[in-house]
Order: C-alpha cells, then structure tokens, then sequence
C-alpha cells in the first residue's frame, strides 16, 4: 500500500490546536523521535522484543498527531510484532528489514513537518497537497 507521508489536513488541526505551542511541541517530537529510533535500533541489535515495544509506541502516538502516516503505521507495524515476539518469547530479528526502513522515514518525515511549519515557507493551497 503506498501510504500518504503526511496528513497535512491532520498537521494543521493539530497546528491550530496546539497554537503558539506548535513549534515547541514539533521540536520534543523530533528530540523524542530520534531518541525513539535509537532505542528501537538498539532493541533490534540485542534481539530484544521487549525493548522495541514502548518507543515503537511512542513514536507511533507521536507521530500520528502530527499527521505523519506513514511513519505511524510502520512504527505501529514495528511494536505490533514486538508485542507478539514477546508473547511469543522468540527473536525480533526478522523484522530487521523494517527497522531499518525507520531512521531514513522519520528523516524524511520530520523534514516534510519541519519544513511546513516553517512561517518563511510559501504554503501551498489547501487542496490536493498530501505528499506521497
């Protein structure tokens, strides 16, 4: 499925509900978010199902309130198969390959955000602006 990058409709209700808060709220998004991605990388490097769990959780919270689809569903993608490992009490490992698809998304994605939260970035009109 060729998932949207970000919801920019989404983006925006959550830029106008957070307010003058955004940008604040949009930088502990990117410290969490790199922070996150570590932890499930380092996760994956020790085989550890349990430790992927809660910042796969994080990042897929926190990137869907910010209308980051695509992220969301492979960060939801990640801790869903972590979860089952666990109960399951087998490696992670084969989910290699989609662990390392996150670093290179959540850069790209936080990019896109960042970008558009820019005030000095000319906005584009409000429709058929999803990005793929």
């Amino acid at each position: 499925m060729d998932e949207i990058l970000v919801d920019w409709d989404e983006f925006r209700a959550t830029r106008t509900q957070l307010g003058a808060a955004f940008v604040r709220i949009l930088g502990y998004f990117r410290e969490d978010g790199v922070k996150s991605v570590a932890a499930i990388e380092e996760a994956m490097r020790a085989r550890d199902a349990r430790g992927l769990v809660m910042p796969a959780h994080t990042l897929k919270s926190e990137a869907r309130q910010f209308g980051a689809e695509k992220l969301g569903a492979l960060a939801e993608d990640i801790e869903m198969f972590a979860r089952r490992c666990v109960e399951s009490q087998v490696s992670p490992e084969e989910y290699l390959p989609r662990v390392v698809e996150l670093r290179p998304l959540f850069e790209t994605t936080l990019s896109a955000l960042e970008r558009e939260a820019n005030p000095l970035v000319r906005r584009r009109p409000s429709f058929g602006n999803a990005v793929s």
